[in-house]
């Protein structure tokens, strides 16, 4: 199939010059993120200037972000230098500026019953982002809205599905109840309307400009995997995948694994011949699924293979994305200079693609690889030195540091604990040194409002048994609920440590009375009973996803904060070293704001200058995409080192990098190897489930694993270890003289480097962002 590229799409080619494109479908890489969404943004314009009245169907959620931001730019800027020069470099020729009135919107998709006077629904999102947003006719977009769907009698669907639940199994089964009668042919009528929404697409001769995220099962809409490649429009089910990644658009998997979703079919977005069908993907979480995207033949296992047949089809995609292509593989091998983690990067791959120990890789196995047969002075001694390489990570893992003060930031709270509870609580135990762990936001948006009411209940019970004595205290309402915080954290330890249950939940309601009295300025006794039920019947009207108000988002922040301060206590950490900074570019809002020096960076900066410290940890985002809340905060202590290092020698001081469930370290990327022992990993789990309370229900799960973090993050260190276990023999391990890695049943990777080493990194990809995100939507 002949696949030719616009001059827009020409032009990021010989910016970002790529090498050979042998993938299925055609592709350009770019940077980062932001840079995607201008060349979305830049494709979409240079389509719309040829075709102004054509039918486009855009995507909904964090995907188009940046797509949205620029696209909204360059036209509200069409006729300024700047844009003019954007316009030049990456050759969109539009002399006029594009006017998008004429363009026929088509939504893609949307969950099923859904209001759309939610700010979740797709809906919601079409008419604020791309009707209002754009400028496009309402009048001529064809939208889904569940209101507007007649089901059987003219009932409403709250009526029809009261539970908000419904059963496609009616479809074909007797029905055994009057309302089952109702539901069923409520089911037929919904059949029927997406029949209709089908043939109105291809009343408009279908669809001209398609541009999708994908999802991580390969999905493309709400065609999940194993969807046929002639699907049309209809309701239908989503996996877990699918559902674990819309949690956080509906307010947890309990809704999203309940909620069925109206979609547009792969046929659908097919059809017309000359359609352009743009997928967009970023981070290194989508390599694999690009991967078997772009290289495998048309299937229905991975529905955007269906993209295969269309000759305008095309993957834009950042570099992180596409890190497992071959044609990327072949670049990193054969187009630059050979280094150590090359080699590394080899042999350890070798030994796993063969299934085969370290010791048994042979010289000719290495010169029949094609990578492994590139290293230079290859001999049989290479796997040896690969070897005594990693040997020596390990060494450093075991190392106890003295004497030292530790800094451990994490953006979410949960991230260190995922990241480094082995390494901290191995330093933990050495007396001499200091400990403070910085939660730079407040979390929020992870607390479910099913979860705070059952808290709130707690509490409620509590007080009409008269179980909480402080708020007797004549000044406890004045001035005693801000003292002994640490006291609640030692009630609810002591009482797991004696297996009470209604004492445990005793020790928590404490806890919440302090939170209330400080945010709602309550005065007695009768005015915090009125504000729990206040509260409850709040949150019981709202919907699961909505956004809260201020004073909701710091009641749920707060009780994510006294779970952080439940964890370190069990090694004796005190809350006044657990800091919650609380930083506001983190709102809820979809599309979260950049950090700022006084509001974001300062109370980094003045905390760096009180405790002056020897180790400072951070989460490593590769591209500053997947959870952004990880990039701007990188680049938050970033600048904030930045100015302390103006101020003071901080030479010494070593920075610890790590990642947890989003990504991983491949093991050549790693410094340090800190063994992890089934104790430790037992100890991990359990604290995970006894401090996070709000999150052992997994309302908010990974899409790799159907359960709470912990569990992902001890699979991701147990496999870590099979990699290196393989590579190194397993009586490495089994037969050591060191107990410690006689017990090793799991590792963790990390990367350390000294400051300006650090800054050098941050630096360099606050640069390849700062030309994309110059503006606010």
């Amino acid at each position: 199939m002949n696949h030719r590229f616009t001059k827009v799409e020409q032009a990021f080619i010989e910016h970002q010059k790529m090498g050979k494109n042998n993938a299925r479908i055609p592709y350009i890489t770019v940077n980062n993120f932001p840079q995607l969404g201008l060349l979305t943004s830049l494709r979409f314009l240079e389509w719309v200037n040829n075709n102004p009245e054509g039918v486009i169907s855009l995507p909904t959620g964090k995907t188009p972000e940046h797509f949205i931001k620029w696209t909204r730019h360059l036209l509200e800027n069409w006729n300024t230098k700047s844009v003019d020069s954007i316009k030049d470099k990456y050759g969109l020729d539009c002399s006029k500026k594009p006017d998008l009135k004429g363009l026929q919107f088509v939504q893609i998709d949307e969950f099923y019953p859904i209001s759309s006077k939610q700010h979740n629904s797709f809906n919601f999102y079409v008419r604020d982002f791309y009707i209002k947003g754009f400028g496009l006719d309402e009048k001529r977009a064809l939208l889904i809205n569940a209101e507007d769907i007649t089901l059987y009698e003219g009932k409403s669907y709250q009526e029809v599905f009261p539970d908000l639940q419904i059963d496609l199994r009616l479809r074909y089964k007797d029905c055994q109840s009057k309302q089952e009668i109702i539901q069923q042919k409520s089911i037929y009528k919904i059949d029927q309307w997406c029949s209709d929404y089908e043939w109105k697409i291809q009343e408009k001769g279908g669809i001209g400009f398609f541009l999708g995220g994908i999802g991580p099962d390969g999905h493309i809409a709400f065609n999940v995997r194993g969807s046929d490649h002639n699907s049309t429009t209809r309701l239908t089910a989503t996996n877990f995948e699918t559902q674990a990644v819309a949690a956080g658009d509906l307010g947890g998997i309990e809704i999203s694994r309940n909620r069925l979703v109206i979609t547009i079919g792969l046929k659908t977005i097919t059809r017309n011949p000359d359609v352009v069908a743009i997928i967009i993907a970023a981070g290194e979480a989508k390599a694999g699924i690009i991967k078997e995207a772009l290289e495998n033949p048309p299937s229905n296992m991975l529905p955007a293979t269906v993209l295969q047949k269309v000759k305008n089809s095309r993957f834009y995609i950042t570099k992180g994305a596409g890190i497992k292509l071959q044609d990327s593989l072949n670049n990193y091998y054969l187009k630059s200079s050979w280094t150590k983690e090359k080699t590394q990067r080899v042999i350890i791959d070798l030994c796993l693609s063969l299934d085969k120990f370290g010791r048994d890789i042979t010289l000719e196995d290495m010169k029949n690889d094609q990578y492994a047969s590139l290293i230079p002075n290859l001999d049989e001694n290479t796997v040896t030195t690969v070897i005594e390489q990693m040997k020596s990570r390990i060494d450093l893992g075991l190392e106890k540091k003295k004497n030292q003060t530790f800094f451990h930031t994490g953006p979410h709270h949960d991230d260190i604990m995922l990241g480094l509870f082995p390494e901290v609580i191995q330093q933990l135990r050495q007396i001499s040194n200091q400990f403070n762990f910085v939660i730079l936001t407040s979390g929020f948006t992870a607390v479910t409002n099913s979860f705070v009411i059952q808290s709130l209940n707690n509490v409620k019970s509590c007080l009409d048994n008269e179980t909480i004595e402080m708020i007797t205290y004549p000044d406890f309402y004045k001035k005693g609920f801000k003292y002994k915080w640490d006291k609640d954290v030692y009630h609810y330890l002591n009482k797991i440590a004696s297996g009470e249950a209604h004492e445990i939940l005793r020790g928590a309601s404490h806890r919440i009375v302090r939170i209330l009295v400080e945010i709602y300025n309550i005065k007695n006794t009768a005015g915090l009973k009125a504000k729990i039920d206040e509260i409850i019947h709040l949150l019981q009207n709202s919907y699961e996803g909505e956004k809260d108000p201020p004073k909701i988002q710091k009641l749920k922040g707060m009780m994510r904060e006294f779970e952080e301060e439940l964890v370190w206590a069990h090694y004796g950490v005190q809350v006044k070293n657990v800091h919650h900074l609380r930083l506001g570019f983190y709102t809820g809002d979809i599309f979260t704001e950049e950090p700022e020096r006084k509001r974001d960076i300062m109370p980094i900066l003045e905390m760096l200058r009180k405790i002056k410290p020897d180790v400072l940890s951070v989460v490593l985002d590769p591209e500053g995409s997947g959870p952004d809340t990880h990039y701007k905060v990188l680049q938050a202590i970033s600048e904030a080192l930045r100015i302390w290092r103006d101020e003071e020698d901080i030479s010494k001081l070593r920075i610890i990098g790590y990642r947890n469930v989003w990504y991983r370290f491949h093991p050549a990327e790693a410094d340090v190897i800190v063994p992890v022992s089934l104790n430790s990993l037992q100890i991990f789990n359990e604290s995970f489930r006894h401090c996070y309370l709000s999150q052992v229900n997994a309302s908010f799960p990974s899409y790799m694993h159907d359960g709470i973090f912990s569990e992902l993050a001890k699979k991701i260190w147990t496999e870590q270890y099979e990699s290196i276990r393989l590579l190194l023999g397993k009586s490495y391990f089994y037969e050591s003289e060191n107990p410690k890695l006689r017990a090793t049943h799991g590792l963790i990777f990390y990367k350390e480097m000294d400051v300006d080493t650090f800054l050098l990194q941050a630096r360099e990809l606050k640069e390849t962002m700062e030309g994309s995100i110059g503006f606010q939507v």
